[in-house]
C-alpha cells in the first residue's frame, strides 16, 4: 500500500501538533501543514513566525515518526513577490518537508508562469517540490492548463497537483495523466463527492473548502483514478465535513477517512 497524508483541510482547527498526534493515533505515516492562509483571513500556521510551536511540531514528528508531506498554500496573485516565501521553505526544510502547493490566482497567466517557474528555482534549493493544483475557480482551471505551465518549467521541483475533486469537476479524463510525465507527478489528493456537479462556482467552492465526502462514499470515480496514478507517489486525504465535524471528532473523521481511501486504493491494485 503506499503512505497516506492526512490534510490540514481535512482537520483545519488542529494545531499542527495536535494533527500529528491524531494521523500518528489513526495509522497514516505523513501529515500536511498549512502554514499559510487560502484566503485574507483563513486559518493557518504560520510556523516560521512562530518558533515555540515550530519546535513542538518537530518534537511530535520525532516522537511518532510521522513526517511533514506537504506544505500549504503558495498562492500566487497580482503583487505576489517570490523571495517573500523563502521563510516559508526554510521552515519546510527544517520540517523535512517534501512538497509545496501552489494555486494561480493571478490573471496574467504570462507572469504567473514566469513567477511559477522562479518559485520552483527557490523550492529546488530548499529540497521541496512546487506543485500546481489546479481548480475550477483558479486562473488555473484544469489539467491541460496546469501541464502547460509546468511544461515551461525546466526545474524538476515543478510538479502538477491532481485533486480527485477538481479532477472531476474540471471534466477531467482518466486518459489525459497517461501524458503527464511521471516525474512531474509527486503526489495526489483524494476526496469523494456527489456525481452530481454544483451548478454554481460558488457551491463548487463551498464544497471543496467545507463540505467534501470520503473516500468510496461519493460518485467520483476514485478508483479509476488510483489505477491511472503512479503507484508509488504520496495520497493526501482531504475531507473537510464542517457540518459532521460538529458533532463528530477529528480523530473519528480522520480514521474515517483513512479507512476509505485504503479501501479505494485496493479496490485499484486488484482491478489492474
Amino acid at each position: 500500500m503506499p503512505s497516506f497524508s492526512l490534510a490540514a483541510l481535512t482537520a483545519l482547527d488542529l494545531s499542527p501538533p495536535k494533527l500529528i498526534e491524531v494521523a500518528s493515533a489513526c495509522g497514516y505515516e505523513q501529515v500536511g501543514l498549512r502554514l499559510l492562509a487560502a484566503t485574507s483571513g483563513g486559518t493557518a500556521y504560520p510556523l516560521m513566525d512562530d518558533r515555540t510551536q515550530l519546535r513542538e511540531t518537530k518534537a511530535r514528528l520525532a516522537a511518532t515518526g510521522i513526517r511533514v508531506a506537504d506544505l500549504e498554500i503558495v498562492a500566487f496573485r497580482e503583487t505576489t513577490v517570490v523571495a517573500s516565501f523563502e521563510p516559508f521553505l526554510e521552515t519546510g526544510r527544517e520540517l523535512g518537508a517534501r512538497h509545496t502547493l501552489v494555486a494561480a490566482y493571478d490573471p496574467d497567466l504570462e507572469r504567473f508562469s514566469d513567477r511559477f517557474a522562479e518559485y520552483c528555482a527557490l523550492a529546488e534549493r530548499y529540497g521541496l517540490t512546487a506543485d500546481l493544483e489546479f481548480m475550477p475557480w483558479t486562473f488555473v482551471p484544469d489539467m491541460p492548463a496546469a501541464s502547460r505551465i509546468v511544461a515551461k518549467t525546466r526545474s524538476p521541483a515543478a510538479g502538477i497537483l491532481v485533486d480527485a475533486l477538481h479532477f472531476d469537476r474540471s471534466g477531467g479524463r482518466l486518459e489525459d495523466l497517461g501524458n503527464i510525465p511521471p516525474g512531474r507527478l509527486h503526489y495526489w489528493q483524494i476526496c469523494d463527492a456527489p456525481a452530481e456537479r454544483p451548478a454554481t462556482t460558488e457551491a463548487l467552492m463551498h464544497a471543496a473548502r467545507e463540505e467534501r465526502m470520503f473516500p468510496g462514499e461519493g460518485g467520483i470515480d476514485l478508483v479509476g483514478l488510483a489505477k491511472a496514478m503512479p503507484p508509488g507517489i504520496t495520497i493526501s486525504i482531504e475531507v473537510p465535513t464542517a457540518t459532521l465535524a460538529k458533532t463528530v471528532d477529528a480523530e473519528t473523521r480522520a480514521r474515517r477517512a483513512l479507512h476509505g481511501a485504503r479501501a479505494v486504493i485496493a479496490a485499484a491494485r486488484a482491478a489492474r
